[in-house]
């Protein structure tokens, strides 16, 4: 939901979600969005750089919320190595990268940027409650929340616990993402968040010597895994060697064209007028069926074994 709709709620007194972390009187988010995949190794990181790129040179203010909190890199890709945060009385400043994007990152808060993180979920939630609560966001028109991998604790703590207005889903061309994919859209459904789209990254290599695309991981799936997820499919993204070494050297929000990722950051412009919509989770799974069994992919139960619905009674969370 947009800051306006919080503002209303807390204004009628009204508490719409109890595990909700509160917003300080220094911040001032109008709109979260969170950048999700269903694994590791997509380019995750590197899309939530690339929608905060796009919305700033769009005239947007930005800020990153690096939610991976064991696996951070948004500040290796910013230029932000070696920063450390600074605090105004009990609040957190969030570092400014070169290129203007303000970043809260668990690796601007390690003695040494290689140090592991060795903290269980509630440690975790704690972090990533500071990281909305305790930190200093200011004005700010977008949130991005670069998301850990998968469907776990954190995940699950940023869906309950952060006013997000929708999520992008990030994908590559592979088959095995695919799966993955339906399972983080079917999280957000569950969790009654809206879907932006999906963003295919890897998805081919242009030819140096003629210009074709090479699918050097298979063909696209973007079109497909869309329909049958009932979502947009927003951009697919080449390989590009040179955004590579830039992101190596913690300058990739500059080395990126003006009109990268154009579908999405323009997606993302249109949430105040154009919510992002729930997926339907019954018609999501009819489609999904349908086309297994085109495909004469049929789920049996080997011989000699019982069948049984091992979905619990009630949600664990």
């Amino acid at each position: 939901m947009a800051c306006e709709s919080r503002d209303e709620a807390a204004a009628a007194g009204k508490n719409t979600n109890p595990q909700a972390f509160e917003e300080n009187a220094l911040s001032e988010v109008r709109h979260v969005i969170g950048v999700v995949s269903g694994k590791g190794g997509v380019g995750k990181s590197f899309v939530s750089v690339a929608l905060a790129a796009g919305l700033q040179k769009a005239g947007a203010t930005v800020g990153i919320l690096d939610a991976d909190i064991t696996g951070p890199s948004i500040p290796y890709l910013l230029g932000l190595r070696g920063q450390r945060l600074m605090s105004l009385g009990d609040l957190y400043l969030p570092s400014i990268a070169p290129c203007g994007i303000k970043v809260m990152s668990s690796n601007l808060l390690l003695g040494r940027e290689d140090d592991p993180v060795l903290w269980r979920g509630p440690v975790l939630a704690g972090a990533l409650r500071q990281f909305w609560s305790q930190t200093s966001w200011g004005p700010l028109d977008y949130l991005i929340i670069d998301m850990p991998p998968g469907t776990g604790d954190v995940a699950l703590t940023c869906y309950q616990s952060l006013p997000m207005d929708g999520v992008v889903i990030v994908s590559s061309p592979q088959d095995i993402v695919s799966m993955i994919v339906t399972k983080a859209v079917k999280m957000a459904a569950r969790m009654d968040i809206g879907v932006l789209g999906i963003v295919e990254n890897l998805s081919y290599l242009v030819s140096p010597t003629d210009g074709a695309e090479i699918d050097l991981f298979g063909p696209s799936h973007l079109k497909r895994d869309a329909e049958l997820c009932g979502v947009d499919a927003l951009d697919r993204l080449p390989i590009e060697p040179a955004l590579a070494e830039a992101c190596d050297q913690g300058r990739l929000a500059d080395a990126l064209p003006d009109d990268y990722l154009p579908g999405t950051v323009a997606r993302a412009l249109m949430l105040e007028a154009v919510p992002a919509p729930v997926p339907d989770l019954a018609a999501m799974d009819a489609r999904l069926d349908a086309y297994r069994d085109s495909l004469g992919l049929v789920d049996g139960v080997p011989e000699g074994m019982e069948e049984r619905d091992a979905t619990p009674d009630e949600e664990p969370f």
